[in-house]
This record gives C-alpha cells, structure tokens and sequence, in this order.
C-alpha cells in the first residue's frame, strides 16, 4: 500500500449528502477483483449520460477537477453496502482523501486499508474548503500534523493513531500480519512440540 504523508491538490466539491458506495462504483463493474480500472466508472451514473458520454456539469469532468486528489463531499459518504470496491475506485481515479462531516463506518474503515486519508470536519469548515475548490485553488493536507492548509488559515483534525500510523507507513491489513511473522513462527514452533498431532499429516 502506497504511503501517506503530505497531499497538496485543488480539492474537487461535491455537495451531495448520502452519497453511497453503489453511486461511488455501480454493482455491474463489481466482477473485477484487480484493484485497478475501475477509476474511469467511478460516479459513472452522474458522469456519463445513457450513451456513455461525459456530462460536462459533473465536477470530474471539469479540469482542473479531472486531476483532482482530494474530494470533498456531503455527509454520510460512502453509506450503502460494504463493496471494497468503492474505494479502489476513488483511488485508481487518483482521490487518496475525501473530507466528509460524516463517513459511513465500513466505508471510513476500508479507507484506511487502502491508503486514502477520510477527514471529518465540521460543516462550517467543509464550507470554508469548499470556497477553495470553487476558485480552484490548492489546499494542503499534513497527515502527520493532522492538519489541513488552506491560504492563510489552517485546521486541525484527528485520526486514530493506529489508523495514522498505517497510513504513514504504508500498512494494509497483509503487511500488519508480516510485520508479526517472528511471533507467528515462534508460536508454531512452540505449539509443534506442545501438540505435535496438530501437524501430523
């Protein structure tokens, strides 16, 4: 999983609130199970008109929007079934944040698994951000200070330390699991003499 740190982007707004993981990646591009591809589907029933042609109103269809790294959104985002997919989409798009007042509870978890930064903020800052995205206008996210940059202001959020801390070093569920391979092993090797019929084949 690719490590987060620091993330500067014009944030694209999209201030729809309930926003769940069927409108982030629709059910018919769930028979892949590569993490990668699925971007161009991404919102595809607001993107995409019944022809499949781009609706020019839809903000990721905007540039600078279109090379947008951080999404802010409407609360309750990524409500809905639990689809893993939705995030492999935001993030194969290139969105490796989305700043909510609200996220669903799966959805925020399978976040963090995937290397992209959820932020709550409240609604008087996520309408403070939103401005910046309007004028189309860089704002700044330190993970490690917990905070967001934005002109000449700047605001703090929290994050789970343990949640930080995979994210700062790149840390998916697998990697966790190897980082403890000397303990796995050692408990094997232990259980083998204690209950050696538990190897027998």
């Amino acid at each position: 999983m690719q490590k987060f740190s620091t993330l500067k982007s014009i944030p694209a707004y999209l201030p729809i609130v309930n926003i769940d993981t069927d409108m982030i990646i629709p059910k018919q591009f769930l028979k892949t199970i590569k993490r990668t591809g699925l971007g161009k589907n991404l919102f595809f029933e607001m993107r995409y008109d019944d022809k499949g042609k781009e609706i020019n109103d839809f903000v990721l269809n905007q540039k600078p929007y279109t090379n947008s790294k951080i999404l802010i959104a409407g609360k309750n985002f990524g409500c809905g079934s639990s689809r893993e997919h939705a995030p492999w989409a935001l993030l194969d798009f290139g969105i490796t944040s989305v700043i909510s007042s609200s996220f669903a509870d799966i959805f925020y978890n399978n976040c963090f698994k995937n290397g992209i930064l959820p932020i709550i903020l409240n609604d008087e800052k996520i309408k403070e951000l939103s401005e910046y995205a309007k004028r189309k206008e860089e704002i700044f996210i330190d993970l490690k200070e917990e905070k967001i940059i934005f002109g000449n202001n700047e605001t703090k959020f929290k994050i789970d330390p343990f949640k930080k801390k995979c994210l700062l070093e790149g840390l998916d569920d697998i990697a966790l699991s190897l980082e403890k391979t000397d303990k796995i092993e050692s408990f094997e090797k232990s259980l083998k003499i204690k209950k050696p019929w538990v190897f027998h084949d």
